[in-house]
């Protein structure tokens, strides 16, 4: 291993950094990376002045750098850019969030990983690499389970008047904010994944009402019949969980892998201490 090793986790929400120097571990946080939203420039400025200026003068050998957005080709060549204009002297190496949760929750061991966070994705690892992908289609066709796809159901409650008076007066005074304004910042402001995904906070601030529950787990099973139903390798392997929207309605996870007859492995709120490890 190098002497200063930089590894990264990405998603559209946040960003957590890792620099192991000399047997230390150095954690940051930065606001979160995705190269569909954000150009090479701005990508640049965001690792200058969130990442670079917290590791100082310590020099970078290499990085290993894990992002959403990052299975696309053109992403690639844009944060690779990005990272060599401020790390000039390192190595970098720049793959998908979802090789990112293999490597944390299954290590070298065979399993399905997944991601439950702003976005969702899962994969079959066979403890070397990533042999078999369900299609991650994006929060608009997409992310079933993910923070956004249950963050546009609680939307959906409002702005369909279904939520009943208690939870409508609930969502008012948490959000302050009118129909107008929620479909200029979803259909004409950046980051709509993003502002979709910060709804999902209602449902954990709601637990027990029915219609939070049923939100919940009709989002989350749209994920496990959509995507986990389609590996044949499903009823062989553990099923292991990284995310904060996994972590927080674990419970759920828990009930939905019981009732497919799933293995249940490993549920991380994010993959970087298994990222650490698996570096170490």
């Amino acid at each position: 291993m190098p002497d200063n090793l930089l590894i990264a986790d990405c998603g559209s929400s946040k960003s957590e950094w890792a620099l192991l120097h000399n047997g230390k571990v150095k954690k940051m946080l930065a606001q979160g990376i995705s190269p569909y939203f954000l150009d090479t420039e701005q990508i640049t400025g965001i690792l200058e002045k969130e990442v670079q200026s917290k590791i100082k003068k310590i020099p970078v050998d290499e990085i290993y750098y894990y992002g959403t957005g990052c299975a696309n080709a053109t992403n690639v060549r844009s944060v690779k850019k990005a990272m060599k204009n401020v790390f000039p002297d390192a190595k970098t190496k720049v793959s998908h969030d979802l090789l990112a949760a293999a490597h944390a929750v299954c290590g070298r061991e065979k399993g399905i990983a997944c991601i439950l966070g702003t976005g969702s994705n899962s994969c079959y690892y066979n403890g070397r690499g990533i042999v078999k992908n369900s299609p991650g289609l994006g929060f608009i066709l997409g992310d079933e389970g993910s923070g956004a796809y249950l963050g546009k159901k609680v939307v959906q409650h409002y702005l369909y008047d279904i939520f009943d008076d208690e939870l409508r007066s609930r969502f008012d005074l948490r959000y302050l904010t009118t129909p107008a304004e929620i479909l200029e910042n979803v259909y004409k402001k950046p980051l709509p994944n993003r502002y979709l995904a910060n709804f999902a906070r209602f449902l954990a601030e709601n637990r027990n009402h029915y219609m939070i529950e049923n939100i919940i787990e009709d989002g989350l099973n749209d994920f496990f019949f959509n995507h986990l139903c389609r590996y044949k390798e499903i009823n062989k392997q553990p099923v292991h969980f990284v995310g904060s929207i996994a972590f927080v309605f674990q419970d759920v996870v828990q009930l939905l892998c019981r009732n497919y007859d799933f293995q249940l492995g490993t549920i991380m709120q994010n993959p970087m201490d298994g990222l650490i490890t698996y570096y170490s």
